[in-house]
């Protein structure tokens, strides 16, 4: 079942930014947009380069209003300890939260029960805390966050001007389309 449409579910989880931890609960996700990303582990090799890509976007991500978190199953101490020793996690700057209870893994539907991990789960979450656009790779399959920032920008988008859609490949400043009875079959 779809998770788009739906609002995120209460949690409340340990974190760790720029060099405190903090607590995060659905709340955090509400009056902004917001990129929740989900990785399978700390020290792995992957979601390193995935966590820097998102990190050389997040003033990009922040001047378009939104807040991005990573999440894992680790815990909020591992966060911080692959902070201090990965050269690309060192760079990171937004929230890392930690999962160790799987509350926020199986609220968003990408735990992987046997392995205890979460699979690589994009979700991107409107002001009002509502999911707006969902994102699944397998493991072994990385991310584009240059592809988020354009699909941010196309949610925004529709928000703001109800009665027209993106069409695909769509870029900021280009047509849109107004969906209507004379559309019906000419596209």
């Amino acid at each position: 079942m779809s998770l788009v449409g739906k609002e995120v579910k209460p949690f409340k989880a340990q974190a760790f930014r720029n060099g405190k931890f903090l607590e995060v609960t659905e709340a955090d996700f509400k009056g902004k947009w917001s990129i929740i990303c989900f990785y399978p582990a700390d020290f792995t090799f992957v979601c390193p380069t995935e966590l820097e890509d998102l990190q050389n976007n997040y003033e990009t991500f922040q001047k378009l209003g939104a807040e991005v978190y990573s999440v894992s199953t680790d815990t909020h101490y591992t966060h911080k300890a692959w902070h201090d020793t990965s050269e690309a996690i060192r760079k990171l700057t937004y929230t890392m939260i930690g999962d160790p209870s799987h509350i926020l893994s199986r609220n968003f539907d990408v735990l992987i029960e046997e392995d205890g991990l979460a699979d690589r789960g994009t979700f991107l979450v409107d002001p009002d805390g509502i999911i707006k656009a969902v994102e699944i790779n397998a493991g072994n399959i990385g991310r584009n966050a240059d592809t988020l920032v354009d699909k941010l920008k196309a949610a925004q988008y529709v928000r703001n001007n109800p009665g027209e859609v993106c069409p695909a490949k769509w870029k900021e400043g280009s047509a849109t389309l107004k969906p209507s009875l004379d559309l019906v079959g000419k596209i």
